[in-house]
């Protein structure tokens, strides 16, 4: 690993690879980035845990800080200064919130808005979409000014991790339908799509009519057995109960 992203802790999450059979594949910078976890979830059976993102891992905020500012300094080398003044930063709620806003610290100039799954009285909603893979599936933009998206600036979308890239799709397509532009910039520690999800994004492109650039820390590929789901609830109901009367969670929502 390069610099010092994950001088604290590195969980490699081996003892829930074993067992569910889950294989991380990638670059050389994956396995100080990225562990695995087991979820309780009926359409996930593992959690990729990050080692910089300073939510199930320790870590030094000035590492956690550091990882977005230099993501937000490569989207800003891709775009250049004339359209990185422009642009708006989106973060996913809740674990790109921190995240997106190191991001938009690393544009320099950048506004940036987080989603929410809470609505408030007296804020209205300009925007919402569907995220896959999660029990809590709906998010909300509420920006103080509404007007904050109804720009033609490049428009960057800030997760933790990529698996399928389905969530972004959603996103993209829910705001381009009220607040059309011509470049989108997806920013990730992590992206672990498989070569079909990266494809599916190309083609979503196209048919958008859209630029989609991807920024990420390390690339790489899940593998999962075709019995992972099982093996995942076999894992919680044999070590949930456990958990459970030491005080501690036994695993992800």
């Amino acid at each position: 690993m390069r610099g010092n992203e994950a001088d604290s802790v590195v969980w490699s999450g081996q003892w829930v690879a074993d067992r569910l059979g889950v294989r991380l594949d990638g670059d050389g910078r994956l396995p100080g980035l990225l562990g695995l976890a087991l979820r309780r979830n009926p359409k996930r059976a593992h959690l990729l845990v990050s080692n910089v993102l300073g939510k199930h891992v320790p870590q030094r905020p000035a590492a956690v800080h550091g990882a977005g500012v230099a993501l937000g300094q490569e989207v800003r080398a891709l775009l250049g200064e004339e359209a990185a003044a422009r642009a708006v930063v989106l973060g996913y709620a809740e674990t790109a919130t921190g995240l997106g806003h190191s991001v938009a610290d690393g544009l320099a100039l950048a506004p940036y808005l987080h989603s929410t799954r809470r609505p408030v009285a007296g804020v209205p909603t300009v925007g919402g979409f569907e995220e896959e893979h999660s029990h809590a599936t709906s998010h909300l933009l509420l920006p103080e000014d509404p007007r904050l998206l109804a720009t033609d600036g490049p428009l960057v979308l800030v997760d933790d991790e990529f698996s399928t890239g389905r969530t972004v799709l959603n996103t993209i397509a829910a705001l381009h339908r009220r607040f059309p532009r011509d470049h989108y910039v997806v920013v990730a520690l992590v992206d672990m799509r498989s070569p079909e999800d990266r494809a599916r994004l190309d083609a979503f492109a196209s048919d958008l009519g859209a630029r989609v650039d991807l920024v990420s820390a390390a690339t790489g590929t899940v593998h999962l057995p075709d019995d992972v789901l099982t093996r995942g609830r076999t894992l919680v109901a044999a070590h949930g109960a456990d958990s459970a009367a030491a005080g501690a969670p036994a695993a992800a929502p």
